[in-house]
């Protein structure tokens, strides 16, 4: 896994013995012997995680991972401490920080570098996302705060899956006052539960009885509903191994027991905070589609997603054997509109259109935007007669309706005409389609307007 890897330490002898093992995982390393000197790397490298001693003159490691986590720029670069403090105390401060995690030299060399491959895969999907994010910037989407704070830690939805007995007890009394917790108490009972609750986190046991957890850790990173669920497991200190292999197929993190309620709060929160990060970015990235794809002022499909819809309709409607239809809609006297009453009430008008035309059309139908004021509709599985009596039903509610504007009258009367055409066989496409009842609403704007005018193939 090709990784930039940033070794803080001071002490020359420990940042060379992780750099060795980092470099035989073919990780770039990357190096700083003081907290002032990693931030100015981070400030203008690309980094994939930090290993972070505590311990250093001037600014300590608390510190620096404080700042790491409350600069946007580096805010989701993975963080682990790797230090000779071990009090649960010390644990908790770095925790507290915003550290992913917290080893205590002298490490267990397979243990961390199975952290390292976990946290850099993280790290990697979540720049994916942070890209993509970038690129609906670019085009205009509201980002919103990207930032994260404290509060964004609370409140989340928790799946606790462990028996009944102490530690339960004591998982349910730390998170209950800040979370929504739901409590499994079998393996069998896991999958499902977590399919179906939209949670924030899963906290698994790996002692459940009569269940392999690393094989339920693999459901849940299969399973579409989950898959970007983050998972905590709780094990024991024999169980070393098993935590190597969860790491490695995608467990987020963990809990040592006996728990300490103090890490278990921060942990949790560490991971919900990240959740909420990551989705941020996806429902920015989300927009950006939907602005791809929408016409911005009526909210109606754009000429874009237009041409590829309908080619897909045309190869549906030849393999179902079932007809397809197209009307094409402009509005009459549109461009008075804007010469006499301005642009906004043009808008109005537009959005009012939309509006109406949605309200025509059966769920699979689709109403696109064409350009300016002509409107595309699709109707599949529709003889050309159906699509007739359609385009004229609304027709008439366009006539008969006046549109509520912000004019000294207050409506305006206007009316639309229409051009209806039916797929045809013999190698018709989308674009003859288009062209047909262009030609059909051209000759429904000769003959009067506020008419349909069919052309079939």
């Amino acid at each position: 896994m090709s990784a930039r890897v940033l070794v803080v330490d001071d002490i020359e002898l420990n940042a060379r013995y992780l750099e060795i093992l980092l470099c035989r995982d073919y990780y770039d390393v990357v190096h700083a012997t003081s907290g002032p000197g990693a931030l100015e790397i981070l400030s203008d490298t690309s980094i994939d995680i930090v290993l972070l001693d505590v311990m250093m003159p001037g600014m300590d490691g608390f510190e620096v991972c404080r700042q790491i986590k409350s600069t946007p720029g580096t805010t989701h670069v993975p963080v682990v401490m790797v230090t000779t403090l071990g009090a649960p105390e010390d644990r908790v401060t770095g925790l507290q920080a915003g550290a992913d995690d917290f080893l205590t030299k002298p490490v267990n060399e397979v243990a961390l570098m199975a952290r390292v491959r976990s946290l850099v895969r993280l790290k990697h999907l979540t720049d994916e996302i942070r890209l993509r994010a970038e690129t609906s910037a670019e085009l205009g989407v509201d980002q919103g705060s990207m930032t994260i704070s404290d509060g964004d830690a609370l409140d989340g939805n928790i799946l606790i899956a462990e028996e009944p007995g102490f530690s339960l007890d004591l998982l349910q009394k730390t998170l209950a006052p800040d979370h929504r917790l739901t409590v499994v108490t079998n393996g069998d009972q896991v999958a499902a539960t977590a399919g179906d609750g939209g949670f924030d986190l899963a906290i698994l046991s790996f002692d459940l009885p009569d269940t392999d957890g690393l094989a339920l850790c693999g459901q849940l990173r299969s399973m579409a509903r989950t898959r970007q669920m983050p998972i905590l497991i709780m094990v024991e200190g024999f169980q070393e191994e098993m935590l190597i292999k969860g790491l490695d197929i995608g467990v987020n993190d963990y809990l040592m027991r006996p728990i300490e309620p103090n890490e278990l709060s921060a942990r949790v929160r560490t991971q919900i905070k990240r959740t909420r990060y990551a989705q941020r970015l996806r429902d920015s990235y989300q927009k950006s589609i939907a602005l791809a794809i929408t016409d911005p002022l009526t909210g109606l499909y754009n000429r874009r997603y237009l041409s590829s819809h309908l080619k897909k309709e045309i190869e549906s409607a030849g393999k179902s054997e079932k007809p397809l239809s197209l009307a094409m809609m402009d509005v009459d006297f549109f461009k008075e509109v804007n010469d006499t009453h301005g642009h906004d009430v043009g808008d109005e008008v537009l959005t009012q259109v939309a509006d109406r035309i949605t309200k025509n059309l059966r769920g699979i139908d689709l109403a696109c935007r064409f350009g300016g004021e002509e409107f595309v509709i699709v109707m599949p599985d529709t003889e050309g007669a159906f699509a007739y009596q359609v385009v004229d039903r609304l027709r008439r509610q366009m006539a008969d309706d006046p549109f509520v504007v912000s004019t000294d009258e207050g409506v305006l009367h206007l009316t639309a005409s229409f051009g209806v055409t039916q797929l045809g066989g013999g190698g018709d496409n989308g674009d003859d389609m288009l062209k047909r009842a262009d030609t059909a609403l051209y000759e429904a704007k000769d003959n009067g307007r506020n008419r349909v005018v069919p052309l079939l193939a």
